[in-house]
């Protein structure tokens, strides 16, 4: 396979989708700095001036989830309703019950029971030597293009822009290594007086060229605002719904997944907690050296702690065998929930941040999965 084309796409924080997500996290968020121990299954739905919130919380703290609904609308920046959705004016329907007790059963810590996994299911981690966060570079310049995007609607370089908005980066490689940018998508919402051409303009001077490197730009296509109008936008355009971008959330389709999605979960849920350690499994693998990509596996039986299996494809670029490398990453990580939570530090309120632009290939000290930490030790095991 000497030249292919593998294209990744990222969204802005006002994407309907992403409007829930955060929605879904800000309620998580609140309850945990309240009670560490909250668990939380919150879902949103937003559409024309609504927000739906439902789900299952046991907790002893006690939030106001209309007045955070409100609060994270208005900071993502609908705050006018000219928009068809606005933090002042939308109706805020909730529907909460508590867990079931027979999922409680399994995951409650007892003194004879320790802390066993919230769900059955798969759990994918995934790094690579791309770039400097280990992420593959398609998703890598999508969301930085996305949040360029909102930083300069937010910083008034672009004043024409609104919320919403989507990014999409096409890398060419070359046996095996990125070449060029050979196309980039950006549909970008805007107020109805601005042209054409000042919007792509705009976007190109302020947004592209600022973000990707100018050698990766190279007879590089532009589509910006193909249609050539995105005036309505965000939940008046489309329904959005928590855990609807699970692929934008992760690795731009880069490697497989296990199809849980994360935002509106406490750490409790191994679809969230065990897809970060899987996330800094690999991280360091890639980080030590072992291998130039890495993917982890972790799959988890409801109510028991330990994994039912350990999986990891590096795609032939390991310098290990790779039974050895799943007998050191059992030797150096703790995958039991409880573990993972302890050692990666989640009972903390730092989701919303994760429920826009990604929640891995990122630098905040918050994200601790993404610390290399132990890529040392994996070397020295190794003998490299």
């Amino acid at each position: 396979m000497a030249e292919y084309v593998f294209t990744s796409e990222s969204v802005c924080e006002g994407h309907p989708d992403k409007v829930a997500d955060q929605i879904s996290d800000s309620v998580l968020d609140a309850l945990i700095a309240k009670d560490p121990q909250s668990r939380v299954a919150c879902e949103t739905l937003v559409t024309t001036g609504m927000a739906f919130v439902a789900g299952e919380i046991t907790t002893d703290a006690y939030v106001d989830i209309p007045r955070i609904v409100r609060n994270t609308i208005k900071g993502i920046g609908y705050t006018d309703a000219r928009m068809g959705f606005d933090y002042q004016t939308c109706a805020v329907v909730t529907s909460i019950d508590e867990q079931s007790p027979d999922i409680a059963m399994g995951v409650n810590q007892t003194a004879e029971r320790e802390q066993g996994a919230g769900d059955q299911g798969i759990m994918f981690g995934y790094a690579c030597n791309e770039t400097e966060s280990l992420m593959p570079l398609s998703i890598s310049l999508a969301h930085k293009l996305a949040q360029r995007l909102s930083e300069t609607r937010k910083n008034l370089e672009l004043p024409f822009l609104r919320p919403d908005g989507k990014t999409q980066v096409s890398v060419i490689y070359k046996n095996g290594v990125p070449d060029r940018i050979s196309t980039i998508v950006i549909a970008a919402q805007h107020d109805s007086k601005a042209p054409n051409e000042e919007i792509r303009k705009g976007i190109i001077e302020n947004v592209i060229e600022p973000v990707v490197p100018k050698e990766l730009l190279k007879n590089t296509d532009y589509h910006i605002n193909a249609t050539g109008r995105f005036v309505l936008g965000g939940p008046l355009a489309d329904c959005g719904l928590t855990g609807r971008k699970i692929i934008v959330d992760t690795y731009g389709g880069v490697g497989s997944h296990g199809g849980g999605c994360f935002s509106g979960k406490d750490p409790s849920k191994v679809d969230r907690s065990a897809s970060y350690m899987a996330r800094h499994i690999a991280k360091n693998i890639v980080a030590a050296e072992l291998a130039d990509s890495c993917e982890v596996q972790l799959a988890y039986a409801i109510g028991v702690a330990d994994p039912v299996s350990v999986y990891i494809d590096c795609r032939d670029t390991n310098k290990v065998p790779v039974e050895r490398m799943c007998s050191m990453i059992r030797e150096v990580f703790d995958m039991r929930p409880r573990a993972i939570i302890d050692y990666l530090d989640l009972k903390r309120p730092i989701y919303k941040k994760t429920a826009a632009y990604g929640h891995f290939g990122r630098s905040d000290p918050d994200f601790t999965w993404e610390s290399t930490s132990r890529a040392d030790e994996l070397r020295d095991l190794a003998g490299l």
